[in-house]
């Protein structure tokens, strides 16, 4: 339960960063803005890190540098199906992690799934379909899309083997550095455009480096020592939910009728899958109204 709120936590900072890379990447390349996110994110643990990397041994070091190459292949994946197809489109499929997550568990490592989750996982899918307006993309940026959300799927189950069994910083870190890397090539290979300038960007890349991505990715590691991979995705597909809200207090962006009803049936999956976490989700809430 712990854990679930967590990685709710972990989409709500997530969604709330979307205004700001909005804005950010209007201004400065997609691919060297994930470099610097991911460079910052690795400063960030580093000085902490440093001294628990080498417990990792080899074993630790080579997973987390995977992760961190899936981390870079899944936004890379995600970005070059965004220039290829619509917004709406790219934001379901890349919902479907929600769905390949429990089929890749159980296709990789026979990781059986409870009824219960199932028919979260369908329903949380039905609301990325609402929220997203299933507005038809084309089928070459889709397919892209569709990959990047595996890649993201193949990240959760992965890390759900790892995360147990290596320190959750130092995992971290070299997975975040592993990224920086892999992103930092594909930026090079683009055309470097120099240091960024303005606070537009700079502040996006202080808040997501350092709290979108090292901070969320070690609550990641954390919670997935605890919870399930299709738990985790469950979890994750709040994001566009959380995207929605902070866009229409911070941005002013209208969602219509259909996308909250999208928004309600993702609440609904997860409380069918997790009605126990969902219930302390309620109970914080209300504490915190009432003190």
């Amino acid at each position: 339960m712990p854990a679930l709120l967590a990685l709710l936590a972990v989409t709500a900072v997530w969604g709330v960063t979307f205004v700001q890379v909005k804005d950010a990447v209007e201004l400065y390349p997609l691919f060297s803005f994930l470099a610097l996110r991911f460079a910052i994110a690795t400063a960030t643990l580093a000085p902490v890190a440093a001294g628990r990397v080498r417990g990792l041994g080899r074993g630790g070091a080579v997973a987390a540098a995977l992760l961190g190459v899936l981390l870079a292949a899944g936004y890379a994946l995600q970005t070059a199906g965004l220039e290829r197809t619509s917004v709406s489109s790219t934001g379901f499929v890349t919902g479907m992690y929600v769905v390949l997550t429990p089929v890749i568990a159980f296709a990789a490592f026979r990781i059986s799934i409870r009824a219960s989750a199932w028919a979260g996982v369908a329903l949380a899918t039905a609301g990325l379909a609402l929220l997203s307006g299933i507005e038809a993309g084309s089928a070459a940026g889709d397919a892209l899309v569709l990959a990047a959300a595996a890649v993201f799927a193949l990240q959760i189950v992965l890390l759900e083997r790892f995360a147990p069994r290596f320190d959750a910083i130092a995992f971290t870190a070299c997975e975040m550095a592993a990224a920086f890397v892999c992103l930092g090539v594909v930026a090079l290979a683009a055309g470097a455009p120099g240091v960024p300038r303005g606070w537009t960007v700079w502040g996006a890349l202080v808040v997501t480096g350092v709290f979108a991505s090292a901070l969320a990715f070690l609550v990641q590691t954390w919670a997935q020592r605890r919870t399930s991979a299709t738990r985790t995705a469950l979890a994750f597909s709040m994001e566009p939910v959380f995207a929605a809200i902070f866009g229409f207090a911070l941005a002013g962006d209208r969602l219509g009728g259909l996308g909250w009803v999208g928004c309600a049936v993702i609440m609904c999956g997860i409380v069918v899958a997790e009605p126990a976490a969902a219930a302390a989700l309620v109970r914080l809430v209300r504490g915190r109204a009432t003190a």
